[in-house]
């Protein structure tokens, strides 16, 4: 009757607990990600987005040109 059970938490426990706690945030992450839907056809996404001639095209390759000697 002397020895009494001490109300401690495990490593084990704790490990567990935090592991279920990752996973349920993962899971709410994810559930939340498959809602949205994807708006783009396949003939937007397989458009050119590059433009050579655009200014912040020329402003990079005018920027960054190798120094003459």
């Amino acid at each position: 009757m002397r020895d009494r059970h001490k109300a401690t938490i495990g490593r084990r426990q704790l490990l567990r607990t935090g592991i279920i706690g990752v996973v349920a945030t993962a899971a709410s992450a994810l559930e939340s990600g498959i809602v949205a839907a994807d708006t783009e056809t396949n003939d937007v996404k397989r458009k050119t987005r590059y433009q050579a001639n655009s200014a912040e095209v020329q402003d990079f390759y005018r920027v960054n040109r190798y120094p003459k000697r």
